[in-house]
């Protein structure tokens, strides 16, 4: 799913790439390798701590900011990104409409969203504990979407059985 992200996110040496929630950093290294400038953001203080001693070369050079917060108030500047890459967060948002709401709020005029997520339906066959994740519908994720000021959005996937999907928004 990360993989297939970066892919359809499709970042360019110009760019200035934000990733939120990124936990165990699977797409840190190869946003780093592309992008201009990576700002990433995640809840777990220890998680931030990690990434900003593994990637210390690229905070020091300024290419990398590491930073503690949550998807609802994303202690980021408005207007600040090109692209915006988030994958298995959002069955921890508080809230779909305020979540996508921040994130087309740091998002540059024309700036593009690739968000990617396993649907209510596959995490329930898959026995996902739901005091734990809050199951999230692909309707109900592109709706936030639309709401909060993305004009396209469309939803992707690998192969057409794939559970899991990545929408894209611009």
């Amino acid at each position: 799913m990360n993989r297939f992200a970066l892919q359809l996110l499709d970042v360019k040496s110009s760019d200035r790439v934000a990733e939120i929630g990124f936990g165990g950093g699977a797409t840190l290294g190869p946003l780093l390798d592309r992008a201009a400038h990576l700002t990433a953001v995640d809840r777990s203080r220890d998680v931030v701590a990690w990434a900003t001693a593994r990637y210390r070369i690229a905070v020091d050079a300024g290419r990398a900011d590491f930073r503690i917060g949550e998807i609802e108030a994303l202690p980021l500047q408005s207007g600040q990104f090109d692209k915006v890459c988030s994958v298995n967060t959002v069955y921890f948002w508080r809230s779909l409409p305020a979540g996508a709401g921040e994130l087309r709020r740091v998002l540059k005029a024309g700036g593009v969203l690739a968000l990617g997520f396993l649907p209510a339906d596959a995490m329930g066959r898959l026995g996902f504990p739901k005091d734990i994740f809050t199951f999230r519908t692909t309707g109900d994720v592109e709706h936030a979407l639309r709401q909060a000021g993305f004009g396209a959005v469309e939803i992707h996937r690998p192969e057409p059985d794939t559970a899991w999907n990545v929408i894209v928004a611009r």
